[in-house]
């Protein structure tokens, strides 16, 4: 596979960060984008955690065109069912299933011994293939669970039908060189016919570096937010996991996606008008300072050529290039061409 599918989760995850309530036209306005930015997978929510959920999710799988449309659920049949009722009228519906494979959170939260979270992983995701073909399965808290175990539940996993399997690093705990090599011991230990994603969270700062390692390490789906919204310091940035690729493709073997990503500054101000979540300033490539520069060097470089200071090509995400901006770092090379934009020309010594 030469493509990086694009799983988008602002819809469930990215809403699930403090303070953001979405209502059904507010998602589906969203997800409306989502399908122009061409993301591949829309996870639209959680229809067992509320009417509204579900309502909401029901919505998108009958509106919206193109993308799979997802619905969350934990390995109990009453979740499974509700998830698939909620997004059945989808052209393209996909359940997502998952229960915990580290110690702390079977001890602790689920109550569960290791061979009952296994008969329950087998018991789900066979419940969930009963409903369709597109199956995926998550080990959540796998950065900090036992890698053989996770790859036992894995595997018993894809026996019973899983056909996506997603590695989440659901408290960010992980670096990039030991998320790569779990990544790695799963395509290298659990047999089958599978698709491998990842679902870093940015605890630590390292959700997309986790994700690019997930990829280059054979990854294939990488789960990722709009402006990295999400639980407590947020998911991946689709934006920022989209633009590496394609920036860096000699990287990744010439790894490419399906997104647009001519859309991506769009659905960035769409999502924080929606949500109320502010884009930082100096947020990577839809920040209104990403392509902004107050430094007398710098603008004299990218007044030359803009490739001097500027990796990204603004106009392939929606952005204005070398946007100049007068202050005390400036020189007099900016002056001069902010002057002449607006019809005034110097004349003297420079």
């Amino acid at each position: 596979m030469d493509t990086v599918r694009i799983f988008d989760t602002t819809l469930r995850d990215g809403e699930q960060s403090p303070g953001i309530s979405l209502d059904v036209g507010e998602k589906l306005e969203i997800a409306d984008q989502l399908a122009r930015l061409g993301v591949d997978v829309i996870e639209a929510g959680f229809p067992i955690a509320s009417q509204g959920d579900f309502e909401a999710v029901e919505a998108i799988a009958t509106a919206v065109e193109g993308p799979t449309v997802a619905a969350l659920s934990r390995t109990g049949f009453q979740d499974i069912d509700r998830a698939w009722e909620a997004v059945r009228h989808a052209a393209k519906p996909r359940l997502h299933v998952f229960i915990a494979t580290s110690a702390i959170h079977m001890e602790k939260k689920l109550r569960m011994t290791p061979e009952q979270v296994k008969a329950e992983a087998a018991a789900g995701v066979a419940r969930a293939r009963g409903y369709t073909d597109d199956v995926e399965f998550s080990p959540e808290d796998g950065s900090r669970s036992d890698p053989e175990f996770m790859c036992e539940v894995l595997q018993v996993a894809v026996d019973a039908g899983a056909t996506t399997l997603n590695i989440p690093d659901t408290v960010g705990f992980a670096v990039p060189e030991e998320f790569g090599r779990l990544i790695a011991f799963v395509i290298e230990n659990v047999r089958g016919d599978y698709v491998v994603s990842t679902h870093c969270h940015n605890d630590l700062g390292l959700a997309v570096a986790n994700s690019l390692a997930g990829v280059a390490a054979g990854a294939r789906q990488i789960e990722c937010a709009v402006n990295g919204l999400g639980e407590r310091a947020g998911n991946a940035a689709l934006e920022e996991v989209v633009m590496a690729l394609r920036t860096r493709s000699e990287r990744f073997g010439g790894l490419t996606t399906n997104v647009r990503t001519e859309e991506l500054a769009r659905t960035s101000r769409l999502v924080s008008r929606l949500t109320g979540y502010p884009v930082q300033y100096n947020k990577a490539v839809v920040g209104r300072n990403a392509f902004a520069h107050e430094s007398g060097i710098h603008q004299h470089g990218v007044l030359a050529d803009r490739e001097t200071y500027e990796i990204i090509d603004a106009k392939t995400v929606g952005q204005q290039a070398a946007q100049i901006v007068l202050g005390k770092h400036s020189g007099r090379h900016a002056f001069a061409d902010s002057l002449a934009k607006m019809g005034l020309h110097l004349q003297g010594r420079r």
